[in-house]
């Protein structure tokens, strides 16, 4: 699923072209999805293996993308997306910003008409009418935000990307409290070689499969592709996968039962050298909320970064989070560093 479709460039500027991306190109995409980001994360670093594996790796087996080349072979543009799950497509666009606002308007209208196409191919070989395209901007990139209102996206959430300075210290045994009486936390179980024990992998995907079904544009996927999406990321790691335990403490012998899972991944190095962990999901069944589940995997998280010497710990929170998940982040340490939105279109397989 790795290549550009055979929609016309005739809408580009003449001897422009629109074909799939090469490894060689990977510096100069990690350029421009920097410079984009930039401004709105104060940053302009990018992860090598992490844009590598989008174009060459296990990232591009559930991805078709193309790279806009000028007359002269220049990526001015990169449009990407991702087969998530039945009914959704992630999309993404990075444009050239330093080229004539009205020329960068007319690669943007380019990329989202060929996402579009896309979309629906996808949808027609998972044996759909329609898909949802789902598309991300960060907040105050008005630029980027008027091609999506131009394409036919709306933006329909908002995104508060938040971070925790870890100290070593944190690391240390009896720091944090224990879980409250009832609740277990450990790491997902593996075998002698490393890899995990299958039970506890089903474990996981069930909760957070449950749990999240109240929570914005849920979308079922399959344990298969639960699993291949998370071993995508460069960062995966078998041993930043928890899971929560809940069980009567009046009743001894009752078996605990999975109530609450955590998958993080490792990030990359900061401006300072440092590596960090990054909470991709966590979730407690909502009989279990209320019960100190979510705190204590997130102590166990800072603990084992901090024990591992990694400096922060990131995650993802929804702006309108049905569960007050911000409050908690906040009162733990995680303070935002900036801002994203959700952009959403469905196109159907007949246009």
């Amino acid at each position: 699923m790795n290549s550009a479709s055979d929609r016309p460039v005739s809408t580009l500027p003449d001897d422009w072209t629109a074909v799939a991306p090469e490894l060689s190109d990977v510096p100069r995409l990690g350029e421009l999805r920097g410079r984009q980001a930039a401004p709105y994360t104060g940053s302009a670093a990018f992860e090598t293996a992490a844009i590598e594996n989008e174009v060459a790796g296990q990232a591009s087996w559930t991805r078709r993308q193309a790279v806009v080349r000028d007359a002269a072979g220049v990526v001015r543009a990169w449009a990407h997306a991702h087969d998530r799950a039945a009914g959704r497509a992630v999309i993404g666009i990075e444009v050239d910003r330093t080229m004539d606002q009205e020329l960068q308007q007319q690669v943007a209208a380019w990329c989202y008409g060929w996402l579009a196409d896309v979309g629906r191919e996808f949808a027609q070989l998972r044996g759909l009418e329609a898909t949802q395209l789902d598309a991300g901007a960060f907040a105050g990139d008005d630029v980027l935000r008027g091609w999506l209102a131009a394409a036919g996206f709306d933006h329909v959430r908002t995104w508060w990307q938040m971070s925790r300075p870890v100290e070593a210290r944190e690391g240390e045994p009896g720091v944090f409290p224990a879980p409250k009486d009832g609740v277990t936390v450990r790491r997902v179980a593996q075998h002698d070689n490393g890899m995990p024990v299958a039970e506890d992998l089903n474990a996981v995907y069930q909760v957070l499969e449950t749990a999240f079904t109240d929570h914005f544009n849920s979308y079922q996927e399959y344990f298969t592709e639960f699993v291949q999406r998370l071993r995508e990321d460069p960062g995966h790691r078998w041993d930043h996968w928890w899971l929560a335990f809940t069980h009567d403490p009046s009743t001894p012998d009752a078996k605990p039962v999975p109530a609450g899972a955590l998958v993080g991944s490792e990030t990359g190095p900061d401006a300072e050298g440092d590596r960090g962990t990054y909470i991709d999901y966590i979730g407690a069944l909502q009989v279990a909320r209320g019960r100190g589940v979510a705190t204590a995997l997130l102590y166990a998280v800072i603990a084992d970064a901090a024990a591992s010497g990694r400096r922060r710990v990131g995650l993802e929170v929804d702006a309108d989070s049905p569960t007050g998940a911000e409050s908690l982040y906040t009162k733990l340490g995680w303070r935002t560093k900036y801002t994203t939105e959700s952009w959403h279109r469905d196109v159907t397989v007949q246009p």
